[in-house]
């Protein structure tokens, strides 16, 4: 039975994480102090999130923006032209920092404030994921105390599905669909490959075309201080046509999807 509205075949979700510099600090706070470090973040808001808005704006589609609380405190701006672009502000924790290195307590600090931030931007952020793609035994229990209606952490399917004795809708995602394994170089320890933007491609269409075909959601991770180099937004331009291309395909955000699950 056909899950998706309109009788399309399958739901796409172009999603990024805007992390900017709160990456690096959560995992070292010592990297406040490093301005050569923290510049990769900064790149992101500086120069990929316009870039990666241009490209959306071309093929017409709104995307989804996991944003930190500090992100968005930092660089409001681009906070606000995301939402007046129309594309959807989802929470991505306040500091960066997975909530299963936080008490109960912490983690729900962490998400209300990172709530109370999202939401001088926007009437109600529905859509939770985790830094890390990680769960604390609490974070379930946070979510729908405060009322999500999505999370998109989990890579047990390829379809959403409602998490037990929740009305929370899980929109699942997978490593291979992140952007971050296949371009993210570890200058600490120099052992990370960087992919070519073709082989990534060529990886992220198969995996579409498997997905479409089987009727399911296509939620694609990227970050914008990673996916926007400009040839790998040259990339990204062409696999948005190629998705494109097949008729029947939803492209919408997040929580679009989320709702039509509800």
């Amino acid at each position: 039975m056909n899950m998706w509205p309109k009788n399309q075949k399958c739901a796409v979700a172009f999603t990024f994480d805007f992390d900017a510099e709160s990456v690096w600090i959560a995992e070292d706070p010592e990297n406040k102090n490093r301005p050569g470090v923290l510049s990769q973040g900064h790149y992101g808001a500086k120069v990929a999130v316009p870039l990666i808005m241009e490209l959306l704006k071309k093929h017409d589609i709104r995307a989804t923006f996991f944003v930190p609380g500090v992100t968005a405190e930092t660089y409001p701006d681009r906070v606000t032209a995301i939402v007046a672009a129309g594309h959807e502000i989802a929470c991505h924790g306040y500091t960066h920092t997975s909530p299963t290195d936080l008490s109960r307590k912490n983690e729900e600090k962490d998400l209300i404030r990172a709530l109370e931030v999202l939401e001088d931007f926007v009437p109600r952020v529905t859509g939770y994921r985790s830094p890390s793609w990680d769960f604390s035994p609490n974070t379930l229990f946070l979510l729908k105390k405060h009322k999500f209606r999505y999370s998109s952490n989990m890579m047990d399917d390829i379809r959403p599905y409602k998490h037990h004795k929740t009305d929370i809708i899980e929109l699942p995602v997978q490593w291979i669909l992140d952007d971050a394994p296949h371009f993210w170089f570890d200058a600490e320890t120099w052992n990370k490959k960087i992919s070519t933007p073709n082989s990534v491609r060529e990886i992220w269409e198969a995996e579409f075309e498997g997905i479409f075909k089987l009727g399911g959601s296509f939620i694609l991770t990227m970050h914008p201080q990673i996916i926007g180099r400009p040839y790998r937004l040259k990339m990204l331009d062409a696999f948005i046509g190629f998705v494109k291309s097949h008729k029947d395909t939803w492209i919408t955000t997040c929580n679009e999807i989320a709702k039509s699950q509800t």
